[in-house]
């Protein structure tokens, strides 16, 4: 026993950080390193590598993560959400998020996409898309997104993370169909958090 504690002081003194809880900053950094690589592993992706490091961010600030309450619209009928190609992608509204942000009452929808529903990977899969007082100044115009899962619901509460809010892909390129959020997810305040405009000089 002695020699275990022993082997752990001095892997504390050798790496201050060991056995320390990540920092909420460390967390979202890490979060948007794994975003960027995300990119590059998908065959469909509109960016390279070199494309990523013209990917901008808002300072990771814990005052845009909070916990929203779930009322469940469980009789909302499927209908078809447009997207910016002109098409569109069934989905269903999975309920309502409600909760104060800068001093200020927000109700977003929150929709479930019916072709991921088939897939068991996804089943579970929520998704949020909004615009906000920031949308076509400092972040892209045709709105940003937040993923969250059904697993993530606890008593009726939902983490709301806007830190890890981002673009769609029509933000980097033309050629893919990306929902346009509906008017009532319009956030009448400015949410300066996660994802800014794209900064490349030039859209391929």
């Amino acid at each position: 026993m002695r020699t275990l504690a022993l082997y752990a002081v001095l892997m504390l003194s050798v790496f201050p950080g060991c056995g320390q809880p990540k920092t909420y900053t460390a967390q979202i950094l890490e979060h948007r390193q794994h975003y960027k690589q995300e990119f590059l592993e998908d065959g469909r992706s509109p960016l390279t590598a070199a494309d990523t490091g013209y990917l901008r961010f808002y300072q990771p600030d814990e005052r845009y993560k909070v916990k929203a309450k779930l009322t469940l619209t469980p009789d909302a009928k499927p209908f078809d959400m447009p997207t910016v190609s002109g098409k569109s992608k069934r989905y269903r509204q999975y309920g309502w998020l409600s909760f104060k942000i800068n001093d200020t009452a927000v109700k977003l929808q929150v929709f479930q996409s019916l072709k991921l529903v088939e897939d068991p990977k996804y089943r579970e899969h929520l998704f949020v898309p909004f615009t906000d007082s920031t949308t076509y100044i400092e972040t892209y115009g045709g709105g940003r997104y937040i993923d969250l899962s059904q697993k993530d619901v606890e008593n009726g509460f939902i983490e709301l993370d806007f830190n890890k809010c981002y673009n769609p892909w029509c933000a980097y390129a033309t050629g893919y169909s990306c929902p346009i959020p509906p008017p009532e997810n319009r956030i009448p305040v400015s949410i300066k958090a996660g994802e800014m405009n794209y900064a490349a000089p030039t859209v391929h």
